[in-house]
């Protein structure tokens, strides 16, 4: 027992490393359910982020059928590369002229939530703050000279120091003086969102993203209650069964 406890110990060495040195991140807890939150964040997705980036392992219309978008409305309203309702989500943008463009060629984000986390992802779509030293001009707290632009500044705005993520607010006792009350103190460029706006469409955006690496979530975890249900009540009849047969072993 003593070597198996010390065996899963060195296997979740690196995980604990990974969780001790990891940067502070803001978390949230996604709702496949939620299917107007993941309607807006289909919309955020396909306006901001599919210009450069694809989710190439989905099709347009299993989003369009999960999320009870009628087809005729996401043709019009969600897809703009004339493609069929019937296709894979890829974008118009080549890669060798994205990667002159941003240094390397935006990535595919069907897998992202799964790959980084869905509360990295959250984190980073709201840390973007004003860098004049990047060559675009910002840079980001979760991900450190980022080649990407901030796309969404219409929206947030552009911090002018680095957001407060991961940073919970606090209440200074002699002055009553709140701090980190919201995740930019202060603005380079007013968006058109305040920051509690800000918050709720990229947790929408997040959703639908978390939705489009895990689109059978709901039905898995439906499935798994029934399996569980299943199992327990075949081990009340495989043990009634294994003490019938060895009742007379002695």
């Amino acid at each position: 027992m003593r070597k198996l406890i010390f065996g899963l110990f060195i296997a979740f060495l690196p995980v604990l490393g990974l969780a001790a040195v990891g940067l502070p991140l803001d978390p949230i807890k996604t709702d496949h359910t939620d299917k107007v939150s993941l309607q807006r964040g289909a919309a955020l997705f396909t306006n901001y982020c599919m210009g450069c980036h694809s989710m190439e392992y989905a099709r347009y219309k299993r989003v369009a059928d999960d999320l009870e978008i009628p087809v005729e409305l996401y043709e019009e309203n969600l897809i703009f590369t004339g493609a069929k309702i019937g296709e894979l989500m890829k974008n118009a943008m080549d890669k060798d002229t994205a990667a002159g463009w941003f240094g390397a060629p935006p990535p595919d984000l069907t897998l992202e939530t799964r790959l980084r986390g869905e509360s990295w992802v959250y984190s980073y779509l709201r840390g973007f703050y004003k860098d004049e030293t990047r060559p675009l001009g910002v840079n980001n707290v979760v991900f450190p000279a980022v080649g990407m632009p901030h796309v969404l500044v219409d929206l947030q705005g552009l911090c002018a120091v680095e957001p407060n993520i991961g940073k919970k607010a606090s209440v200074e006792p002699l002055s009553g003086n709140v701090n980190n009350a919201g995740v930019c103190p202060d603005y380079a460029i007013e968006g058109s969102m305040s920051g509690a706006e800000f918050d709720r469409a990229m947790y929408d955006l997040t959703n639908f993203m978390s939705y489009m690496a895990d689109p059978i979530k709901v039905e898995r975890e439906r499935l798994g209650i029934f399996v569980l249900i299943f199992v327990a009540i075949f081990f009340v009849f495989a043990y009634l069964l294994n003490r019938e047969y060895w009742k007379d072993v002695h």
